[in-house]
């Protein structure tokens, strides 16, 4: 399966629009693993365990890998996942965006060594940063749009003069994504919960491809605003323009004690609920 019939799938089997994002931070490990960079697949992995039943897609960040040196963790991690939850996605959190062989090379990174199913890529320098991961016609492509940061504020949400209309940047993505640099269907966007009408003005310009939103618990983004608004349906009731509602630290960090596992799985599954309530 390619990456949106991979997503399609885990969501209707799952009941599920949640992404956990496994952001692992040792500093706030549970118990004797408290502080120890070594334990991040051990963490990672229990948190899998515990949640591969109720999610759309799993999100790992790769900063928090590279900043210990447990990349080989990371593949130790992208392994297990495709062993114990072959059915769920796993999108590499990489924000990647470069020109020409680097892009290459990003690309193999991502999808050869790691052998993600998605990855999150910046628009910044242009299509042609994009295409190198589009050459890989069975994964998905998740471009930044509006991103859930005040700061996003500072060139998402100013306007192009030169372009017909003057839409803002995001605007801009938002339909370049829906259209011209969509035609293979492999892309989606990153809009942040934080901003639930700038979602409504992505799901206008963009009514079929799949929204990555991040923001939802720690940061305050609203649920049941952020599945309103995201959230499409056709005239018959099935999901032409789907969400994948990312929740990281409320989940990973629900308890610091012995229980942090099964915790994660009861935030997990209100969570859940909380989407599934949001969209009927």
């Amino acid at each position: 399966m390619n990456f949106l019939a991979k997503l399609q799938h885990a969501q209707q089997l799952h009941d599920s629009m949640l992404c956990v994002g496994l952001d692992p931070e040792p500093s706030k490990f549970p118990g004797a693993w408290k502080g120890q960079s070594d334990a991040i697949y051990d963490f990672c992995a229990a948190i899998v365990d515990a949640t591969k039943d109720l999610v759309c897609a799993f999100k790992p960040q790769i900063a928090y890998f590279a900043a210990h040196r447990a990349e080989d963790q990371l593949e130790k991690l992208m392994a297990h996942m495709q062993r114990v939850a072959p059915q769920v996605p796993v999108i590499l959190d990489s924000k990647r965006g470069d020109i020409g062989s680097t892009a290459e090379q990003y690309a193999r990174e991502a999808f050869v060594r790691y052998q993600a199913d998605a990855v999150t890529l910046s628009p910044f320098m242009g299509f042609d940063t994009l295409e190198p991961f589009l050459k890989y016609s069975d994964k998905g492509v998740i471009v930044l749009c509006r991103t859930s940061n005040p700061g996003g504020s500072d060139l998402q949400n100013q306007r192009l003069a030169d372009v017909l209309g003057q839409p803002r940047v995001y605007e801009h993505i938002a339909a370049q994504a829906q259209g011209p640099w969509n035609t293979s269907g492999q892309m989606g966007l990153v809009v942040g919960a934080t901003f639930p009408q700038e979602i409504a003005r992505v799901r206008e310009l963009a009514p079929t491809v799949p929204l990555l939103i991040p923001g939802v618990g720690a940061q305050g983004g609203d649920a049941d605003a952020t599945v309103k608004a995201g959230l499409k349906r056709d005239a018959g009731g099935a999901v032409t323009g789907p969400i994948i509602v990312n929740s990281s630290r409320a989940v990973l960090y629900a308890s610091s004690g012995d229980d942090f596992a099964s915790a994660a799985r009861r935030v997990a599954i209100d969570t859940r609920a909380l989407l599934n309530a949001a969209a009927r």
